[in-house]
């Protein structure tokens, strides 16, 4: 993501005389690379999910590997709870398996489930935002030439 951010401020460049640019620019030019790839990235999944659980009909199977993760998850969480388990006290033990058994309740519902891949999908795009700005003012920091004092 950051090269092509980067090549985003190289372009933008090429039509700049003399080619300068400052890091601020370079950024917002990154960022607006990330939005758009951020965006494109979190259609195209979106779509692909859309695609496997309606038109390929492999919803079971999506399901399947969606509460096998989360019993998964339950283990390592009851195994973390049990470690910690010398240092709290029965009623401490008893609250947070109770709020983890809700929580993995609510987190096996279809809306739980969504509501899961949908922040995954947006943490992805924060992340290709961050690294979109920080390659757009790299670029701008390599790319660019100082400006020439006119005498």
């Amino acid at each position: 993501m950051a090269i092509a951010a980067t090549w985003a401020v190289a372009i933008y460049m090429r039509s700049q005389r003399p080619a300068w640019i400052t890091l601020g620019a370079g950024a917002r030019i990154g960022l607006i690379t990330g939005l758009l790839a951020g965006w494109l990235a979190f259609g195209v999944n979106g779509c692909a999910l859309f695609v496997q659980r309606f038109l390929l009909h492999q919803s079971s199977q999506i399901d399947a590997d969606w509460k096998a993760f989360v019993e998964a998850s339950n283990q390592a969480s009851l195994q973390m709870v049990q470690q910690w388990s010398s240092w709290m006290t029965a009623a401490d033990i008893a609250k947070m398996q109770a709020n983890q058994a809700e929580f993995y309740a609510l987190i096996l519902t279809p809306e739980g489930h969504a509501g899961y891949i949908l922040f995954s999908l947006a943490i992805y795009s924060a992340f290709l935002l961050i690294f979109a700005a920080a390659g757009g003012a790299l670029g701008a920091r390599l790319l660019a030439h100082a400006p020439r004092a006119e005498v």
